[in-house]
């Protein structure tokens, strides 16, 4: 009897242990915060005032912390990914402090405590004439590229139905609503996402293939403040 509970115990190791080395198989890359060296600031040239990105220490981790006080401005990952080899997006965030004041749906309200951005990459060999010259004129004065098109994951101070809002701004970004309220400020939440089938349903089309990740808190537009904290951000293949 007790070689046929080792056996078993044995059997259940092996198990275990190829199912945890399948499990991270789907996950391509994670981004833990235990250093800022691999993100770059964005910022904007009609904001003057920046939000603050910043790593702090909640327990034996370490986290980052986006603040922003009637200001804006992002920060954005250098890897990039194929969204179609890997599609899906995960990660814990919070937010502890936030406003409702405002419409999201207009630009006097399109300010979010938290963003997790999915920037897809502009591809010269699928642009149409018109396209191709404003992109180039762009990339003139800028030095790059800008985004083909965003996704932009949000948590919002507004109490809104909408899961897809299209940005006030322009119509090459969609903001995806996944929390909303007051309520939940203070609790830490976890978010897991098919990027790919959000971008069909929001924009209705096929995206391109190569993205990349951003990560922003603003509140220029309704002169607020915000603070949340994000504990790490993974990408990988659909579960």
């Amino acid at each position: 009897m007790k070689h046929k509970t080792i056996l078993l115990l044995f059997i259940f190791f092996i198990i275990t242990g190829t199912i945890a080395v399948l499990a991270e198989s789907n996950v391509l890359f994670r981004i833990n915060f235990d250093s800022l060296t691999d993100w770059e600031p964005l910022t904007f040239p009609k904001i003057k005032t920046h939000s603050k990105y910043s790593l702090v220490s909640e327990g034996n981790k370490s986290i980052l912390k986006a603040e922003s006080r009637a200001s804006a401005s992002a920060i954005v990952y250098r890897r990039t990914f194929n969204i179609y080899e890997n599609p899906r997006l995960h990660w814990r965030w919070k937010v502890t402090q936030l406003s409702d004041r405002g419409n999201p749906k207009e630009k006097a309200g399109d300010d979010y405590p938290i963003r997790v951005y999915v920037m897809f990459q502009y591809d010269p060999e699928r642009a149409s004439l018109g396209e191709s010259l404003i992109y180039k004129a762009t990339k003139a004065i800028y030095g790059k590229y800008p985004p083909h098109s965003t996704l932009n994951y949000v948590w919002t101070g507004a109490n809104i139905s909408e899961r897809f809002i299209a940005s006030p701004y322009t119509g090459k970004a969609y903001m995806v609503v996944l929390e909303r309220g007051k309520e939940k400020a203070g609790q830490w939440f976890e978010e897991s996402v098919n990027v790919l089938e959000d971008y069909r349903n929001a924009f209705g089309k096929e995206p391109p293939a190569t993205a990349g990740i951003a990560v922003m808190s603003d509140s220029d537009n309704t002169r607020t403040s915000a603070e949340a904290y994000l504990e790490f951000i993974e990408v990988g293949k659909s579960k």
